[in-house]
């Protein structure tokens, strides 16, 4: 599930809904749609192209309303298809499978029902009439069987029915001023204001509301909101079993909250990808604005004191963030001393553990609202586990206001699919997360220090040097494009680069690619190595180079194909069958930093070779909030 726009005034809401969709977009989506109240019936536009063709289609189809709701869908339960589509309708005990009798009750919903199956069963015995294969339509029958006079009661009393994840926006046929919305481990916003100062919203991202209205509230975990023109009522119920649980009427404050719709125009770039590869100098530069020293005070007021009771460090994560945190597993350990474990999110919260209540948890995330690592962070505090802090690059997200600590990195809006400057300015918090550590641990000497931080004032043009090898990895990328496999190798530190390296190129190109320890080669993977098998190696000059050479030769001597990122002085030539990109200059520590971008370059311009929707792959999607 992807994106939800709400809304109800008094003007006509449609652009309102379909612009905010348009702001959505770089989530990744499949199909789209709106629905509205419209003399007195609900009438709705579905598509499975692009929101720009929905707009078209609104508007040849004359949708025009004061109050409606809209959806981008990333398919989860049924395949792409218009039927499956958001906004659903209720289709109550004499509807016809051919929909010209649309119900009560129009829904869009992000998440995931996990007791949709009974619910269904029980809601056909009914009488309820399914046109979808999505788990979400249950949800909007079984409003409309509660259903009393009072949407807000019917939606309270059906949230008390669903088992899972779930963001809601919904309407009713006989209640044209109101939309009501409830969230349960999926994020859900409202706005306030709007053109006539009485207009109320909802959304899954305050990005969508930009340019409408800077007033937005965070709804919190069992939140269900009632909006009217003009006003708004949030009620909150407190966890526990349904016959226990406690539902209180709840002030959440309004924030200004400023989204920057500037930062999604494309301007000269070819794709939102190049753009963030591009934007990765200056993402550092702000991601590092005002650190003058290495102070626990980056993290936040408490970070002293949380600091000093911790012994070893717990990564939580997903995807890239993953591969983030497991390269800071080697500064921690190798600079700070302090043990550190990494755990993919999703596996970490379905397995036994040990916990330790001397642990600091670090989730890292681009977005905040990764379900999977949300509720990770959520079941080790369970275990006792309190001193949380989150890297993260969405102030206003539920991992910070989930997290005691946060160091928020200023990427600015990532629309790509495939993170870049994200990732990159998660390693640079990480980094001075390390420092930090090592300094409150005494193992960072003031040169040290010193050290460190002039190198990190210097990441910016060291990346822009970086980025002036993009004509040499266009190149390689020529040659990509007709493979069909790939293995990525590092070493050490640069191993986690690798396995970034690979994720991109997937990503984006659809071309198989895996990584490995250079170490590993004769282990397995050198199996796969021909002449057809590219073979991409991270060679900084490192303590390990020269074990990294003797394994490049075992490639060469099995007539395989090397693509080497090396540092200038590793002494690596380039020969027929091994090609060669030289970094302008070795930077130690903060190494891959550098070496990523390369890789990144890779990815990008191996896909735009072979023409693929680089900004939005099949079947990702750039926010993932259901497990």
């Amino acid at each position: 599930m992807c994106g939800i726009v709400g809304a109800v005034g008094a003007r006509n809401i449609v652009p309102v809904l379909v612009e905010g969709l348009k702001r959505l977009e770089y989530r990744g989506y499949d199909s789209c749609g709106v629905a509205v109240l419209q003399d007195g019936a609900l009438r709705r536009s579905r598509s499975t192209e692009r929101v720009a063709e929905l707009a078209a289609q609104t508007r040849d189809e004359g949708i025009d309303s004061p109050l409606g709701i809209a959806h981008t869908r990333w398919a989860t339960h049924g395949a792409p298809a218009v039927h499956n589509a958001h906004p659903h309708f209720s289709h109550g005990p004499g509807a016809d499978a051919a929909d010209t009798k649309p119900g009560r009750v129009a829904l869009v919903h992000n998440g995931i029902i996990e007791n949709h199956e009974a619910l269904r069963a029980e809601l056909q015995a009914r009488g309820y009439v399914f046109l979808s294969q999505t788990d979400t339509e249950v949800i909007a029958h079984l409003v409309d069987h509660l259903y009393d006079g009072d949407l807000f009661a019917a939606v309270k009393a059906a949230t008390l029915r669903l088992t899972g994840a779930y963001a809601i926006a919904v309407f009713h046929r006989d209640e044209p001023q109101r939309v009501v919305g409830a969230r349960q481990g999926s994020p859900l916003i409202m706005g306030v204001g709007g053109a006539d100062d009485t207009e109320r919203f909802l959304a899954s991202d305050a990005m969508a509301l930009a340019g409408v209205t800077d007033q937005i509230v965070y709804l919190e975990e069992g939140d269900v909101v009632d909006l009217q023109p003009g006003r708004h009522w949030i009620e909150h119920r407190a966890p526990g079993s349904a016959e226990h649980q406690r539902v209180d009427a709840a002030e959440r404050p309004v924030r200004t909250v400023t989204a920057h719709s500037g930062a999604v125009e494309l301007g000269p770039y070819r794709h939102y990808m190049q753009k963030e590869i591009f934007e990765q100098p200056r993402a550092i530069a702000d991601t590092l604005e005002g650190v003058e020293a290495i102070t626990p005070t980056l993290f936040g007021e408490q970070a002293e004191a949380v600091f000093s009771q911790i012994d070893r460090v717990l990564i939580l994560a997903c995807g890239t963030s993953y591969y983030s945190g497991s390269t800071a597993k080697y500064w921690l350990e190798s600079i700070a001393k302090i043990p550190t474990n990494v755990e993919i999110a999703s596996e970490y919260r379905y397995r036994d553990s040990v916990p330790d209540a001397r642990t600091l948890i670090v989730t890292i995330s681009q977005s905040g609202e990764t379900a999977d690592t949300l509720a990770a962070l959520k079941h080790a505090r369970s275990l006792g586990m309190e001193h949380t802090l989150t890297i993260c690059n969405v102030a206003t997200s539920a991992m910070v206001r989930e997290c005691k600590l946060a160091y928020v990195t200023r990427a600015g809006a990532e629309i790509g699919v495939a993170s870049t400057k994200a990732f990159t300015t998660q390693l640079a918090g990480l980094f001075l997360l390390t420092l930090t550590l090592a300094k409150l641990r005494g193992q960072l000497s003031p040169e040290a220090e010193a050290e460190h931080l002039k190198d990190m004032r210097h990441l910016p043009a060291a990346l822009q040097a970086v980025l002036a090898l993009e004509p040499q990895v266009m190149a390689w990328a020529e040659a990509f494009a007709r493979k069909d496999n790939a293995l990525f190798l590092g070493r050490g530190l640069h191993y986690p680069i690798a396995l970034e390296g690979a994720l991109k190129l997937k990503e984006i190109s659809y071309i198989h690619a895996e990584a490995y320890p250079a170490g590993e080669l004769k282990h397995g993977p050198l199996a796969l190595v021909t002449a057809e098998m590219p073979v991409v190696t991270v060679a900084p000059n490192d303590a390990l180079l020269e074990k990294l050479k003797s394994n490049m030769q075992e490639v060469r001597a099995r007539g395989g194909e090397l693509y080497v990122c090396a540092d200038g002085d590793t002494h690596i030539q380039a020969e027929p069958g091994i090609h060669v990109i030289r970094m302008p200059e070795h930077y130690g520590a903060l190494s891959p930093i550098l070496h990523v971008v390369p890789l990144q370059l890779l990815a990008y311009h191996t896909a735009c070779a072979r023409g693929t929707d680089v900004d939005k792959p099949r079947n990702l999607a750039k926010s993932v909030t259901v497990e």
